[in-house]
């Protein structure tokens, strides 16, 4: 019987004059552990803390079987073997790409092939010998990202690397983070306040608040959990995971759900992949009857299982279709006109679902 791989442990403290961080989390030894949470939360000082960068950081922290911090140890950073990038690139403005990723590589003493490698799989080559200044915002990004893996780290963490740069240079990054949570070993902690990056990318979600975990655990049961302030948001959804069985050849893939069959617009996939979708609240609306006539494509019987009033004067519904979580918003008057009400059989009809991956 193979042995479970040791995953990630930290309690750390730190103190501030008017901030405290007091976080105590078990990780998984793969995948991406996302932070999530306000402005002001304490996201990039627990991941400075774990990089060793705050030096009043107090408490535990061991990474499989290495421990990196406790009453008697306090490795520096340079031997923690992290890889980081921030928000901003912060690329040396005086070497090449080429030699960037040569100087991380070279500090860290990784083998010969481990620098091609990820120039390969970054799609670097074509930069190599332009500076820095030269580059967009999202190539940048992608330099530096090139340059954190060369280094072999231990454990990858991203500060909100992708929080400078636009929605069309942001999609041209977020394929590189998933092949490497898919093609390698390595534990990624990835710090973000965007909730279509912690729903594509995470395996496990840390919801932070004033310094202190809210909640943490596996992705899709934080991000589709009714109690909690994600779900209070005006773009407030809930994140599936679905299966692809097929594509008509016009834009419109078929999905397997446990609600049943769903269908949404994007490229095509091999029947069997995985995928992940999105469905906001407010493209969700209920009926008593199934629809025939509609153009809406998604229709789908669930059971309601409760309704709480918004500070915008509509209601929350929270339905379950098929075992499927939903969230949908009404008016007090739709609500009243239908009689919803706890344990009530409606149909839910889904304007729009959004492929994230």
């Amino acid at each position: 019987m193979t042995e479970p791989v040791p995953g990630i442990e930290l309690r750390l403290q730190l103190r501030r004059t008017n901030f405290a961080l007091d976080v105590a989390l078990s990780l998984p030894a793969q995948g991406v552990a996302v932070v999530f949470g306000p402005s002001g939360s304490g996201k990039s000082t627990l991941l400075r803390a774990i990089a060793g960068l705050e030096p009043h950081t107090r408490g535990l922290l061991r990474v499989g079987a290495e421990t990196w911090q406790d009453a008697h140890v306090r490795l520096p950073p340079h031997r923690r073997r992290v890889g980081v990038v921030f928000q901003h690139a912060a690329l040396l403005p005086h070497l090449s790409v080429h030699d960037n990723l040569r100087y991380g590589w070279r500090r860290a003493g990784a083998p010969t092939g481990v620098m091609q490698e990820w120039i390969d799989k970054l799609a670097l080559g074509p930069l190599l010998a332009r500076p820095p200044a030269t580059l967009s915002g999202g190539e940048q990004q992608r330099v530096a990202l090139g340059r954190a893996l060369v280094c072999q780290p231990r454990w990858l963490l991203l500060d909100e690397p992708l929080s400078a740069l636009d929605a069309e240079r942001r999609g041209e990054i977020l394929p590189y983070l998933e092949a490497i949570r898919r093609e390698t070993r390595i534990p990624l902690l990835y710090v973000t306040h965007a909730v279509e990056e912690a729903a594509r990318l995470a395996d496990h979600l840390v919801l932070l608040e004033a310094g202190r975990v809210r909640i943490a655990g596996p992705a899709l049961e934080v991000l589709n959990r009714g109690d909690l302030p994600l779900a209070l948001r005006d773009d407030a959804a809930t994140v599936i995971e679905a299966s692809v069985l097929g594509h008509d050849g016009h834009g419109l893939l078929r999905l397997g759900t446990p609600a049943g069959t769903l269908h949404a617009h994007g490229p095509a996939h091999p029947a069997g992949t995985r995928v992940r979708l999105r469905v906001q609240a407010r493209d969700v609306s209920v009926a008593l009857s199934a629809h025939t006539d509609t153009s809406v494509l998604n229709i789908v019987p669930a059971v309601l299982q409760s309704l709480s009033p918004l500070s915008n004067g509509q209601l929350q519904l929270q339905l379950l279709a098929g075992g499927l979580p939903l969230l949908a918003r009404v008016s007090h008057q739709s609500a009243l006109r239908l009689q919803l009400r706890e344990g009530l059989a409606v149909w839910v009809q889904i304007k729009s679902v959004a492929l994230l991956v």
